[in-house]
């Protein structure tokens, strides 16, 4: 592996930054508190190729991969202005249809990935599964009279399904011949009769709601499986991957931006002889935090390398510590940056304060801390399994 980024590579890296700066995290912001959405962003991203940039070729793609992506998410959040949706429309959802679903499929939803006119939420979370998706509970069932397939349930913490064309949904298959449940996928769009949401009350600040989904005996054809009944599992996990990178790569480029503001303030501001940055008691806890962001970074380009290199064991474990290290260096870096701001860091007007909560959440989803020490010590370190 190059750590070192191609001559297209740092061109792409470049472009998304400066498309990004012309919106910045005022425009987020705004956006944010007037209940609007990030429409002209993901237009510019999307007619840019930036969404689409990991989609096959054939498909009308870029036919990069998943270092690519996380290139185009950093350089997003890095103007202050994320695009949450990245993560779960073209790295969740189009991953999961460009590695498992039926050549109708790809043909139907992988062009629209790629030029971004289709945006897929992700629905795996329940009220009563929490991190354990085996409880998962929502269940398709076989339709006797019309064929397709019924979908009971509710999912929690769903991203933007009000922005989404449709959602891909995580449910489960009884098995005729056993009995037994088994993980499936199906693409449901958002209009489906029996499917509806309402969005959960959030302290975060930002443009993508969070919602609660409910499906009363939703109805979907057959060809909304994605990849047929055996594909459920491996379909699941060709998106997981690509969720932890991208979600790294989101916080990656906040703790970039924190970073910048703070560092920028600290040169600047002057209350006794010289500006506060020459202070250790500033100028340190920036410094460490570059540090630690640096290092997230590294291991988000090497989760994404060895997920576009096909080997999903060592993905599944670099991405789960890519983005377990991006959330920890960005929680610190924003509160790096707060603190050299003073009162200022909580005043809307500079721009730090409101990334504390965006920042802390990366501590918890997609997928918890205390989860990704338990995967660790189990996989990496061979240790008990604790749950």
């Amino acid at each position: 592996m190059d750590l070192r980024e191609t001559d297209e590579q740092r061109l792409l890296r470049s472009s998304v930054a400066a498309m990004a700066a012309r919106y910045g995290h005022d425009y987020l912001m705004e956006k944010a508190r007037t209940g609007a959405k990030t429409t002209e962003l993901w237009a510019d991203a999307a007619a840019a190729g930036y969404l689409g940039v990991a989609v096959p070729a054939e498909y009308g793609g870029g036919g990069a991969g998943m270092v690519e992506l996380t290139i185009v998410a950093e350089e997003i959040a890095a103007a202050g202005c994320p695009l949450l949706l990245i993560v779960v429309s073209p790295a969740i959802a189009a991953s999961v249809i460009a590695r498992s679903g039926t050549v109708d499929q790809k043909e139907r939803w992988l062009p629209r990935f790629a030029d971004g006119s289709v945006r897929m939420s992700f629905a795996i979370t329940e009220p009563d599964a929490g991190s354990n998706s085996h409880r998962i509970s929502t269940t398709a069932r076989r339709d006797a009279d019309r064929g397709g397939w019924r979908l009971s349930g509710t999912k929690y913490y769903i991203s933007g399904v009000d922005e989404t064309d449709a959602t891909l949904v995580v449910a489960r298959l009884e098995d005729t011949a056993t009995g037994t449940l088994r993980p499936a996928m199906f693409v449901v769009p958002t209009d489906t009769p029996g499917m509806t949401y309402q969005p959960i009350e959030m302290a975060i600040h930002s443009p993508e709601k969070q919602f609660t989904v409910y499906f009363d005996d939703a109805f979907v054809p057959d060809d909304a499986l994605v990849g047929g009944e055996e594909a459920g599992l491996a379909a699941l996990f060709a998106g997981l991957n690509p969720e932890r990178i991208t979600v790294a790569a989101y916080i990656n480029g906040l703790a970039r931006y924190a970073l910048r503001k703070g560092a920028a303030y600290a040169r600047e501001r002057t209350v006794w002889q010289a500006p506060i940055g020459s202070h250790q008691a500033i100028a340190h806890p920036l410094a460490k935090a570059h540090v630690e962001v640096e290092l997230a970074r590294l291991a988000t380009t090497r989760a994404a390398w060895l997920y576009d290199e096909g080997d999903q064991a060592a993905a599944g474990e670099a991405a789960n510590m890519a983005k377990y290290a991006a959330a920890e260096a960005a929680i610190n870096a924003v509160d790096a940056a707060v603190q050299a701001h003073g009162g200022n860091g909580m005043s809307v007007e500079y721009g730090v304060g409101t990334l504390i909560g965006a920042v802390r959440a990366a501590r918890i989803a997609p997928v918890s801390r205390e989860m990704i020490l338990n995967y660790i010590a189990q996989h990496s370190l061979g240790l008990p399994k604790s749950y």
